[in-house]
């Protein structure tokens, strides 16, 4: 792919931003091809009916996504959870809803109108329990070990560096945390040329990770207990898929992500990280 990787994020801003704009209008918005166009591999189609009655119009009609992450997060009461690339906000509001007022839920979200058109959502809807932040999913705005439960619907296949999505979701899980979230994957045997063939980037289909590039991706970045089930299949070889993996707790035998901690031969539990890097992720340092 030649674009760099400002460019490709230059593209999907525009993208979305059109349909923000696009749904304040009085559109629709999709996460294929023809950003008006919905179908039953995208968007609200993907939600119950009892969900969608019980939000604003404005953000059922920006769903994007190819999934729907609330229903497989098991969301619990009390909890933070962050959106990654909330668009107009409907999964943020519908996790509102779940962890209840002593839970609170974060949008980020990139582009301006997305975030226009969330905040406007989230009067509507009188969520008080909700905030929504601008930034990129490869360098979160959030401290590190703040939060319970990373979400995301069709938003990780369009980054065009996952590594660095990736360990920014472990860093800021806390230990113990979780993914679950809904993504666009492609099979094994489709190469990077392929999955183009199949759909532009900014359309969720040429940015697709493989089954075994995604689980190899979260392992890099020190995720456990990876899942990845495919759904339906979004074009030919091409799924929508529901990704679910923890950050581990912190146990006397992987301190914080560290092996024989606070001793001469303490070392990180994860090749490739460091021992400062794995105890700042975990932020509970030595326990003497």
């Amino acid at each position: 792919m030649s674009e760099t990787n400002s460019d490709l994020r230059e593209m999907v801003r525009q993208r979305y931003a059109a349909a923000a704009a696009q749904v304040s209008g009085g559109g629709t918005a999709c996460c294929g091809a023809q950003a008006i166009e919905i179908d039953d591999n995208f968007g609200s189609p993907l939600y119950a009916a009892a969900e969608r009655e019980a939000l604003p119009a404005e953000a059922v009609a920006a769903s994007l996504g190819c999934g729907n992450p609330t229903a497989v997060a098991d969301l619990r009461e009390g909890e933070r959870v962050l959106d990654l690339g909330s668009g107009g906000g409907i999964d943020v509001l519908l996790s509102a809803r779940r962890v209840g007022s002593t839970g609170r839920v974060f949008g980020l979200d990139m582009t301006e109108e997305m975030l226009a058109l969330a905040l406007a959502n989230r009067r509507k809807a009188g969520a008080t329990n909700v905030e929504f932040l601008k930034g990129t999913i490869e360098a979160i705005p959030l401290p590190a070990n703040s939060i319970d439960v990373v979400i995301s619907n069709c938003v990780i296949n369009l980054s065009a560096d996952k590594a660095a999505v990736f360990a920014e979701t472990y860093r800021v899980l806390a230990p113990g945390g979780r993914l679950g979230v809904s993504d666009v994957v492609a099979d094994d045997t489709l190469s990077p040329q392929q999955r183009a063939e199949r759909g532009d980037f900014v359309g969720c289909i040429a940015g697709a990770l493989s089954f075994a590039e995604y689980r190899e991706g979260l392992a890099a970045a020190g995720f456990t207990d990876i899942e990845i089930r495919p759904t339906h299949a979004v074009a030919e070889g091409m799924h929508s898929a529901i990704v679910r993996a923890a950050k581990p707790a912190a146990s006397d035998d992987a301190c914080c992500g560290v092996t024989a901690c606070c001793t001469s031969a303490e070392q990180a539990a994860h090749p490739g990280t460091t021992v400062a890097e794995a105890e700042g992720a975990s932020g509970c340092g030595c326990q003497g």
